[in-house]
């Protein structure tokens, strides 16, 4: 005659299995994420506090308007690989130093962004790179400081390129490339306000 045996059941570990782990984890990233995404994009800086950076608490910028020629506007389009929808741009000038507020489409929605140029040596430069405003959920990286600082002293080139190379950012190839046409139309802006000033000097 067969004896059956009884078997004591298994006792449940109290360790949670790492699948179930893993799962809680995985939810709690795709919940987070886009509250991360959303948190980081906005406003980042208003024009006076933008100018406050470029020129100092204390100084007064004279706002002024410059109207672009048929020839620069083309070397803009160049830049940006399309037309520049604006017939006059303002900025703001103080002694050889002018600042730039200007907006191009990262993947879908504009960036605002500022930059202040210095001409006053030897050649005209970049002083300081901002990212005023940001509207999309990927790219926004470009408003920290160690992407901005990379375009201080950088210059107009041969060709309409800058004088340094800029180091990208993974993810953010658009808002980069936003962010270094700008600087560019900013500088090659700040070249003709000067020459138009050097004429009229002249005159």
């Amino acid at each position: 005659m067969a004896i059956s045996h009884y078997k004591m059941p298994k006792r449940r570990s109290g360790l949670i299995p790492a699948a179930v782990i893993f799962g809680v984890l995985l939810v709690l990233q795709c919940m987070t994420t886009p509250m991360v995404q959303a948190a980081s994009a906005g406003q980042y800086l208003t024009v006076d506090e933008f100018l406050d950076l470029g020129f100092g608490d204390d100084a007064k910028p004279e706002s002024k308007v410059f109207w672009l020629t048929p020839a620069l506007k083309a070397r803009i389009k160049a830049i940006r690989g399309k037309d520049f929808p604006l017939l006059r741009v303002r900025y703001w000038q103080l002694g050889s130093r002018t600042a730039w507020i200007l907006e191009e489409i990262g993947k879908e929605m504009p960036i605002t962004i500022g930059v202040v140029v210095d001409s006053g040596g030897a050649r005209t430069s970049v002083a300081r790179v901002e990212i005023l405003a940001f509207r999309e959920s990927r790219g926004w990286e470009v408003r920290h400081s160690f992407f901005t600082e990379q375009f201080r002293g950088a210059a107009l080139a041969e060709r309409d390129v800058l004088s340094q190379h800029i180091d990208g950012i993974t993810g953010a190839t658009l808002s980069v490339r936003a962010v270094k046409q700008v600087t560019l139309i900013a500088l090659l802006l700040a070249d003709a306000v000067q020459a138009s000033a050097d004429i009229s000097a002249a005159e």
